[in-house]
């Protein structure tokens, strides 16, 4: 047993703190593997690499990737959110030129000032 001296509120907070270690561990390998086979950058052995160092070095290659390939992790993420993005207007019929022409009609109806029509057009454009 872990802790010999029964179930006290140390030994609960213990199992706590492990328990959020572990699930924090599990949720960054998911994030970390689901952006390393996205990745066509590098080849088949590199990712058989980094996923033998995650596997291996538990959290210490957990840091490692998100130290050396932080920065294209993220600009990886805001393309595909940017893709998703443009998807979803190709799909639903998103028009900028539409969008507009619903702001101009807001501020002639007068449902929004100048400055909210001009902040929310610098938006769309």
């Amino acid at each position: 047993m872990l802790f010999e001296g029964g179930y006290t509120y140390s030994n609960f907070l213990m199992n706590m703190i492990a328990i959020f270690a572990f699930v924090v561990w599990f949720w960054l390998l998911v994030i970390i593997y689901g952006d390393l086979f996205r990745r066509h950058d590098i080849s088949g052995w590199g990712k058989a690499l980094w996923v033998l160092a995650l596997v291996l070095t538990s959290y210490l290659g957990i840091f490692a990737y998100l130290i050396t390939q932080g920065r294209g992790m993220a600009e990886r993420n805001a393309q595909q959110a940017q893709q998703a993005r443009d998807e979803l207007r190709r799909v639903v019929g998103y028009s900028t030129a539409d969008e507009i022409s619903k702001l101009d009609q807001l501020k002639k109806s007068g449902s929004i000032t100048d400055d909210e029509f001009r902040r929310l057009r610098a938006k769309l454009v």
